[in-house]
């Protein structure tokens, strides 16, 4: 795979659809447990991710992603905050969100804090767009769940208008209008990369397409493989736009240690507890030990073993998908900080350089 010069990650008009293969980290923020398994606070489980992020930097990673929740269980409700945090003891890797709730939040608003990330990092920013798998933000912010499909479509449209630059006249049904209004800060070389988060709608890859945002394919269950037709229906929607070739990407979760065996029993556990709790307010089926080991295997989504055995399974859905990104949802509630940094070493010193020598 070879690099486009966009700064916003598109290649031109006419071209093959060439993109560097970009290998990541993702986390919700899930509250980690300490060596006694005791849950640690909200404060010491932020200050916790600020140490993974640097060293997903210190082992050659492309990215480092949070996902905004607004739960116990997941007390990461300003990510841009701790990506600030990180971007201050980092050089090289891109920070992002995985993803930002853009129904339930201010487009101008998630503009201007990742536009000033971007300036604080160095240009390394990027926002992954979502219409809110989990609800919880909806009732905090005091938006109504029947609007939750034109929130988004209304909220998607602005931003992409937010991200050409310069003053922005827009209106809608949902939000104020604006009226030749300037945001800032400023961008200083062009949009930093948008995404699209999917995570099973064939509108929303059309609307990705529409407004000119790359595909983001959150992958929690399943065949990987049924994905496939969203990445046709992607390229087919650009071609329809009239818009250029645009990267897709894949999130699933995972857990890597030193063998397969030791991967399954830190992360068995931690799985299930996670599920049964949020099958409650999302309607997950209650994993059982062989639908696990189901979904650990080569047809399902989730990415756990030893590094050899992640590795041949990110590129081989990669290809499937015709993908050029992977970003791993590492933590799992429960876990402790030890067992994540770990997981951090083995994906930057040995799952990702052995994906590239799979893809070379």
């Amino acid at each position: 795979m070879t690099t486009t010069p966009s700064p916003a990650g598109q290649a031109s008009a006419g071209e093959p659809a060439t993109f560097p293969l970009v290998l990541g980290l993702d986390t919700f923020g899930d509250v980690t447990h300490d060596g006694d398994d005791r849950p640690l606070s909200h404060a010491q489980t932020i200050r916790n991710i600020v140490e993974e992020g640097v060293l997903a930097d210190q082992v050659g990673l492309d990215f480092f992603g949070i996902g905004e929740h607004h739960t116990g269980d997941f007390p990461l409700s300003a990510g841009d905050v701790v990506l600030g945090a990180i971007a201050a003891r980092t050089t090289r890797i891109r920070l992002g969100s995985a993803v930002t709730v853009l129904s339930s939040d201010d487009p101008v608003r998630v503009f201007q804090r990742y536009s000033t990330l971007n300036a604080v990092s160095g240009g390394r920013a990027e926002v992954i767009l979502g219409r809110g798998s989990s609800i919880d933000s909806f009732p905090l912010f005091g938006y109504d769940l029947s609007d939750y499909e034109t929130l988004f479509e209304e909220k998607s449209q602005l931003f992409a208008e937010l991200l050409k630059g310069g003053p922005v006249t827009w209106e809608g049904e949902m939000r104020a209008p604006l009226r030749d209004q300037d945001v800032v800060p400023h961008i200083e070389s062009g949009p930093f990369p948008a995404w699209i988060g999917v995570g099973g709608s064939p509108q929303s890859v059309v609307r990705a397409a529409r407004y000119g945002y790359s595909l983001m394919l959150a992958i929690i269950g399943g065949s990987p493989a049924r994905f496939a037709p969203y990445s046709q229906l992607f390229h087919q929607a650009l071609e329809k736009f009239g818009r250029p070739a645009l990267p897709i990407g894949v999130h699933s979760p995972g857990h890597v240690a030193a063998t397969d065996e030791q991967a399954r029993e830190e992360f068995w556990p931690r799985y299930l507890e996670v599920i049964r709790h949020v099958s409650k307010t999302r309607g997950f089926a209650v994993p059982t030990k062989q639908s696990f080991l189901h979904e650990i295997g080569p047809h399902g989504a989730l990415y756990v073993g030893s590094p050899e055995t992640v590795a041949q399974k990110i590129a081989a859905n990669l290809t499937a998908l015709g993908a050029n990104r992977f970003d791993l949802k590492y933590a799992m509630g429960g876990l402790s900080h030890e067992a994540l940094m770990t997981n951090i070493e083995l994906y930057g010193t040995q799952v990702a350089p052995r994906v590239r020598e799979l893809l070379a």
